[in-house]
Parts: structure tokens; C-alpha cells; sequence
């Protein structure tokens, strides 16, 4: 995740100690991206500055610890630039764990998939019901609330993928189970009705 272009973003406006991005950061893009882990964010500081994105100077404070201040440097105002005008281009794939549940259903056979395909669809409207609400509740943030769209947008193409799912693989799961091994009565009861192996006595 780009979250050194974010950083370099929020000293755009002015500089900042680390507990304060974090508290911005977490601020500005809302409930949806989650926390900011501060070591991770000390992490990406150290590399700005060794980047020569972000300068570092320290603060003395009479009654507490001194604090490390940063400001953001041309370079990293050209970086940012750069970065922040240039289209994202997806270079991962998709990599969601509800197709692999699918292949799994599939291979179950028909009753495993609608099984699957209805428990994710109320999932999904749970979802869709507490986006909304956060949606009315943040619908003063503009960045949040893009964000929130964005979250409703995906979540409603998801719902849009187990009709294309129940469609598509329907059928398969269906000819994956009459093409199973059918299982013997023995085999089904497995090894356990087989008598057990002891000492002789």
C-alpha cells in the first residue's frame, strides 16, 4: 500500500510529529481503512527521511520528552506530485478468499454451493446496512464519505458476483457431483469398524 505517498500528503499542509499523522491519517480516511500502526509509521518516516521526501529536526519540550518534527521537502512535493497524478493500475490480481471458498462448494457439489452463495449474500447486505449507516454519519467528510461510497459501490458488485456465481457454476457443481467416486459402505465407515492392532497376550 502507497501509505509512504499518503504520509508525504498530510505534511503537504504543514509539519508534523508522528502521533499527530496518526491521528490525521486515521482521521482523514476514516473507519474504512482502519488504524495506523505507529511502528509501521516510524518505519515509513525513517525511509522518507533516508529518501531525502521528508527532513527531520526535533523539538525541545520542557515538560516531556523532545519530539522529532517533520516537514516535507521539494523532493518529496515532486514525488507526491508525481504519485498523486498518474492513474492506479491494479498489478495484483484479485486475490479474494470467496473464490477459493467457491472452488471448494464446487467441488461439494450443489447443495455446499447455494449453501456458500446464500450465507455470503446476507453477509454482504449486513454490510451494505452498516455502510449506509456510517454513510449518514460521516456525510460532512467528503474524503470519508468517498470512501464509503466506494466501499458500498464493491460491495454491491460483490452481491452482483454471486448471481454470476449461482449462474456460471451452478451447472458444474452439479456435474462435479455425479462424476464423484461413489464411496463403499466399508470405505464410508472407515478404518474405525476394523478390529484394533494389539499385543498378542
Amino acid at each position: 500500500m502507497p501509505l509512504h505517498h499518503a504520509v508525504l500528503a498530510l505534511l503537504t499542509r504543514r509539519p508534523n510529529h508522528g502521533y499527530e499523522l496518526k491521528a490525521r491519517f486515521e482521521e482523514a480516511v476514516g473507519p474504512q481503512w482502519g488504524g495506523l500502526n505507529i511502528g509501521h509509521l516510524y518505519q515509513i518516516l525513517e525511509r522518507l527521511v533516508r529518501d531525502g521526501y521528508v527532513s527531520r529536526s526535533q523539538v525541545t519540550q520542557t515538560d516531556r520528552p523532545d519530539k522529532n518534527l517533520y516537514t516535507l521537502t521539494e523532493a518529496g512535493e515532486a514525488e507526491l506530485r508525481s504519485w498523486a497524478t498518474t492513474a492506479w493500475v491494479r498489478v495484483g490480481g484479485f486475490r479474494d478468499e470467496l473464490f477459493l471458498k467457491l472452488l471448494g462448494a464446487v467441488a461439494l457439489g450443489p447443495q455446499a454451493l447455494a449453501m456458500l452463495i446464500e450465507s455470503q449474500r446476507q453477509t454482504y447486505l449486513s454490510e451494505l446496512a452498516g455502510l449506509a449507516q456510517q454513510r449518514r454519519a460521516h456525510a460532512d467528510e467528503p474524503l470519508v464519505a468517498v470512501l464509503i461510497d466506494a466501499a458500498i459501490a464493491h460491495t454491491k458488485a460483490d452481491l452482483g458476483l454471486l448471481d454470476s456465481a449461482a449462474q456460471h457454476l451452478g451447472p458444474l457443481a452439479t456435474a462435479q457431483s455425479a462424476q464423484a467416486p461413489e464411496r463403499s459402505p466399508s470405505r464410508a465407515r472407515g478404518d474405525a469398524d476394523e478390529a484394533p492392532r494389539g499385543r498378542a497376550g
